[in-house]
């Protein structure tokens, strides 16, 4: 990076609108919540959502040949080491893995041969396991990902994360030990998608941005669930006239998880390296003479004017898309689909939720032993605690049992995948004591609301 003016200089108006312009767009397609149809949603997700629809009948064999072509060229890198993607640094980031990631991805590739074709048990391919990954999670994903993959640059290329992460870092360094910049990403999780701020963090941490702990940290307690999912899953307790409460409480929850599972295990474990040898700089050191907003405008028009080539914008659009398709739905469709045939075929997620009995009925909690079934069924997928709990009687427990499954954020089924999928140095047992972490730090708080409002 060039060595910085040692006292602000002023520019030239399309030298601000070069950096404006290009961000206001990003906030505005990915970050900024809006009806459609009495449903609250974003731009990309309206967008991805109508591609879907619109392609539902070709796309799951898409989605297939793109799991397939993953896992047989991953076998046969790590077999014979083809020059075409040794030589190539992009094909081999994608293909060279590990025998876990192999494995992993033979396994999707076979499972989506199984889902889509209806062979073997039904369990397999039903529309609650198999089915619902292929048919219903990984379409929607797909598409989110091919609009995200050339969209998210108008939020990390033109200068929005140096802008902000100059002016918040005095706040995020010192409370959450991250560079302001990552508040980005959360913001985009929270009124957004929880799968674009993993993607967003994911891109940030190859680029150099993030340490493999920063990038951690960020996808596991930032990427946070939309508050459009939020909302499906209050309305199905039958309880939307407390959302008010509801989410305030979410909020407050995930804060205090932010404070407190960085300082301990897995996630403390993680070093302070980059994925790059090319660390970059992320602007914390605000030089003498320079107000933080003025350091913070000086670095956002410098990347705006590195980031004016057309050409270069699409290449590393499609770059993007083609490493999360390739590189994601494989670790989606495996974990995705063990993770709901364990929770709908065997009682292993209730005997792990029994040790939560005797925790709720020391809160007074009622139906305790109902609700304790809820506790851990949503490191497989968010929405069945949800699913389970609405018979339930008592709204009091409902309440609890909607904004735990909200707050413990890394269920397999979605977000959980995605980071597994991704770069970011987070394995299967890491998510999973993350989940009971965030499931025993956000309890107490959520019961705490939930016995001052019922």
């Amino acid at each position: 990076m060039d060595e910085p003016n040692l006292s602000p200089k002023k520019y030239s108006l399309s030298s601000y609108l070069q950096f404006i312009i290009p961000s206001i767009i990003g906030v505005l397609i990915l970050m900024v919540p809006f009806q459609y149809q009495g449903e609250t949603t974003i731009v990309v997700a309206l967008l991805a959502s109508k591609l879907t629809s619109a392609t539902a009948n070709i796309l799951p064999a898409i989605v297939l040949i793109f799991i397939t072509i993953t896992g047989i060229i991953t076998l046969l890198h790590k077999l014979f080491k083809p020059s075409f993607i040794e030589d190539n640094e992009f094909l081999k980031g994608i293909f060279d893995v590990s025998i876990f990631w192999v494995l992993t991805r033979l396994v999707g590739m076979v499972l989506g041969f199984l889902v889509y074709f209806n062979i073997g048990p039904e369990w397999i391919y039903s529309e609650f396991t198999g089915g619902l990954i292929l048919y219903d999670l990984i379409l929607t994903l797909f598409s989110m990902f091919l609009f995200a993959g050339f969209l998210l640059p108008f939020l990390t290329d033109f200068g929005l994360l140096e802008f902000v992460g100059s002016i918040l870092t005095p706040l995020m360094r010192p409370v959450f030990t991250l560079p302001g910049r990552s508040s980005i990403d959360c913001i985009a999780s929270w009124v957004g998608d929880g799968t674009i701020g993993v993607t967003l963090t994911n891109r940030q941490y190859q680029q150099g941005y993030y340490t493999a702990r920063e990038a951690s940290v960020i996808a596991t307690t930032f990427s946070a669930v939309s508050i459009t999912f939020s909302l499906v899953v209050l309305s199905q307790v039958d309880l939307m006239e407390y959302f008010g409460i509801y989410y305030l409480t979410i909020i407050i929850c995930g804060v205090v998880a932010a404070l407190i599972l960085p300082k301990i295990p897995p996630l403390s474990r993680k070093k302070d390296v980059y994925y790059t040898e090319n660390k970059m700089d992320t602007g914390e050191d605000i030089p003498e003479g320079f107000t933080t907003i003025q350091w913070g405008t000086k670095l956002a028009i410098e990347k705006a004017k590195k980031t004016g080539n057309p050409k270069d914008f699409v290449v590393n659009g499609t770059k993007i898309v083609f490493d999360m398709w390739l590189g994601v739905l494989p670790a989606i469709m495996a974990f995705g689909t063990i993770a709901l045939i364990v929770a709908e075929n065997t009682q292993l997620f209730v005997w792990l939720g029994t040790p939560f009995i005797p925790i709720l009925n020391l809160f007074n909690v009622p139906f305790a032993t109902e609700a304790a079934q809820t506790m851990v069924v949503g490191f497989a997928d968010m929405f069945l605690p949800s699913v389970i709990g609405a018979s339930i009687p008592s709204e009091m427990t409902r309440f609890i049992i909607a904004t735990l499954s909200v707050t413990q954020l890394v269920y397999l089924s979605e977000a959980g995948a995605v980071i597994l999928g991704a770069k970011i140095p987070v394995g299967l047992k890491d998510l999973f004591f993350i989940f009971i972490e965030r499931t025993l730090v956000t309890l107490p708080i959520i019961i705490l609301v939930a016995h001052i409002i019922f």
